[in-house]
């Protein structure tokens, strides 16, 4: 969906902006289909500075702003008056990437309605355990999908996932159940490491950011896999220094994972 995006209304002469940190592949497929990239800065707590996004839509008026709610790979969920101000300066289409969105309070779907300008695109990666599957989807106004549907592969989709996602929708309320615990689990591994020497900040993903405060971010990685415990290291990544990845697993991962960085810290 990202790259049909990009290549109905992107190209050379074209223009997609983004705001870092952010999802890796907005930029790298934009850069794929040679339209140029508009980079904005985030706030020092990874949330939106309207200011910045004015600068970039006068500086860039750019075809495709490219929004990920809850942000990957801060987990940040951006509020709806945070998206109705961009979608009301931005000159192109808003694409709100949503594919941790069931694990946020609010959907951008909530807006399309009333906004042409707006797409949402989802997977089933996440919520749905599916990721082997590589099925996403986009939901737009009739004329945003009529230009995709130009631009699309033949063949994009097989058979096999078209069966396996029309299966898993007729478990969404099993999905949902697993969401609502990967979200209390949420809750109480953010405050467990709230009690611990590392920075954190507020997500609603399925997974938690943070940065050890007295130890380096990689050394911390490696005494975690070390006890059989792995966590996505970012602390070699651009405006994410020293920061790792946890996701929220089940009951007994996390319990395991919090032994684990305790001693790591130590």
């Amino acid at each position: 969906m990202l790259q049909a995006l990009l290549l109905a209304y992107g190209g050379p002469s074209r223009a997609a902006a983004v705001f870092e940190p952010t999802y890796a592949l907005h930029s790298h497929i934009a850069r794929l289909t040679r339209t140029r990239v508009a980079v904005g800065e985030r706030a020092g707590d990874f949330t939106l500075d309207i200011d910045e996004v004015k600068r970039v839509m006068v500086d860039a008026a750019p075809d495709i702003t490219f929004l990920c709610s809850p942000n990957n790979p801060t987990g940040r969920a951006e509020p709806e008056d945070t998206v109705r101000r961009v979608l009301d300066m931005a000159p192109g289409l808003v694409v709100v990437d949503e594919a941790y969105g069931q694990f946020s309070p609010w959907s951008a779907f909530s807006l399309l309605a009333r906004e042409p300008g707006l797409v949402v695109v989802r997977t089933f990666s996440k919520t749905w355990s599916m990721a082997a599957a590589r099925l996403g989807y986009l939901v737009a106004a009739p004329e945003v999908v009529t230009q995709l549907e130009r631009v699309i592969l033949p063949y994009h989709l097989d058979a096999v996932k078209q069966a396996a996602g029309r299966l898993a929708l007729a478990f969404r309320d099993e999905m949902e159940q697993r969401v609502s615990l990967i979200v209390e689990e949420r809750g109480r591994m953010a405050a467990a490491l709230g009690e611990l020497p590392v920075d954190t900040w507020p997500s609603e993903a399925n997974f938690i950011l943070f940065r050890p405060r007295h130890r380096s971010g990689s050394d911390v990685w490696q005494a975690l896999v070390e006890r059989s415990v792995l966590v996505r290291d970012c602390s070699s990544w651009d405006r994410l220094e020293g920061c790792l990845r946890v996701t929220v697993g089940s009951a007994d991962e996390n319990d395991a994972f919090l032994a684990a960085l305790r001693e790591a810290l130590t």
